[in-house]
């Protein structure tokens, strides 16, 4: 079954379209969630990691970085390997791996350096265990205290799996760290969104082409004796593309999350994050291409949403759009136990029949 799995991801990398998007409500707080999409099923568990968990990086050449987690996390690993890809702190921190086919390039490995090698995988997992803070992370970073090495990991195909980052703090801060030409580039993020290929400062300038969208109506305009009318509501935004590529839902994430009506609490901006995520569902079909294997689709298996305010973790799936909850409070951060639950789940249906009058 897993090497189906492994034959079957190395043919259809070419489908992704993850989309996360950054809130500020009223009351000071932060808010932020994603998507994750993969043109095959990607078996994932929501964990928890205490203080003191020990890891070992991997690397081409063998056991890279060596280190223990100083922070609590909880977030979402893939398949057996205790490594969170998405997920938030004890201090608020969070990351998120998105896909970056074509462009990630990571660092070449020798023995001279293997001792601060980590997998594309394993990065997320250490800026998630080791620090509280944007600063803290760039800081590492620009250190050199590790490097991103391309490593073939088990269920990922036969190539390292390409990926960028995007990490948030309590503090609304936001970082974008992507491997290209063996560096790891930075770049600070005033927006919060994030999505796929190309580089992110390509995204950024791409937003200029959209610089007339606004989310007010059009007013009505004379020609001559003749009154024209805009067709209903939304005509500030015509233009706006709608299609699943990552330039086009990075734009529609901008104009979305800029133009939301702040909610007044943090709780209340989660479920605003839902439903601003609900925009980039995409259903079974309508994002496919044919392989010499057959028939691929992109879909959005799973929706999260993070309050780092409350270390409140939420999440849902395609199967079951029930939104779960994980209270990272409620954990021993130092405790021994590493603890994890399946994802996926089916999808209750309330029959309210008898409550009719």
């Amino acid at each position: 079954m897993r090497l189906m799995f492994t034959i079957a991801l190395l043919l259809f990398t070419s489908l992704e379209a993850c989309t996360g998007v950054l809130l500020r409500p009223k009351d000071g707080s932060h808010v932020h969630g994603r998507t994750v999409e993969f043109g095959v099923f990607l078996d994932t568990s929501v964990v928890v990691v205490p203080r003191g968990t020990s890891f070992v990086g991997k690397t081409p050449i063998g056991d890279g970085l060596s280190y223990q987690s100083k922070y609590a996390s909880v977030g979402i690993m893939t398949f057996d390997d205790l490594n969170i890809l998405d997920g938030m702190n004890e201090k608020g921190l969070s990351v998120g791996a998105f896909y970056f086919p074509d462009f990630s390039s990571y660092a070449a490995v020798t023995a001279k350096d293997q001792h601060k090698g980590l997998s594309p995988i394993d990065f997320s997992n250490w800026i998630l265990t080791q620090f509280s803070s944007v600063d803290e992370v760039r800081k590492a970073i620009e250190e050199d205290q590790v490097i991103v090495t391309p490593t073939v990991l088990e269920n990922w195909g036969s190539e390292p799996p390409p990926f960028h980052y995007i990490v948030y703090d309590k503090s609304g801060k936001s970082l974008v760290i992507e491997p290209i030409a063996g560096e790891l580039v930075l770049y600070d993020n005033p927006l919060g969104v994030i999505t796929n290929a190309p580089p992110f400062d390509w995204h950024l300038t791409n937003l200029r082409n959209y610089i007339g969208l606004h989310a007010r109506n059009v007013e009505p305009r004379s020609v001559g004796q003749y009154t024209i009318y805009p067709l209903g509501q939304g005509s500030g935004l015509i233009g706006l593309p709608g299609d699943f590529t990552p330039p086009s839902r990075f734009v529609r994430a901008a104009i979305f999350s800029m133009s939301a009506l702040p909610e007044t609490t943090a709780e209340k901006g989660i479920f605003q994050t839902f439903h601003i995520l609900n925009n980039f569902d995409i259903p079974i079909g309508v994002a496919r291409e044919e392989t010499p294997k057959g028939l691929t689709t992109d879909y959005t298996m799973l929706t999260v949403a993070r309050d780092p305010q409350s270390l409140r973790y939420y999440f849902r799936t395609h199967e079951d759009q029930t939104i779960r909850m994980v209270d990272l409070k409620t954990f021993d951060f130092s405790g021994k136990q590493v603890k994890k639950m399946a994802t996926k789940h089916s999808q209750p249906v309330v029959d309210v029949t008898r409550q009719l009058q």
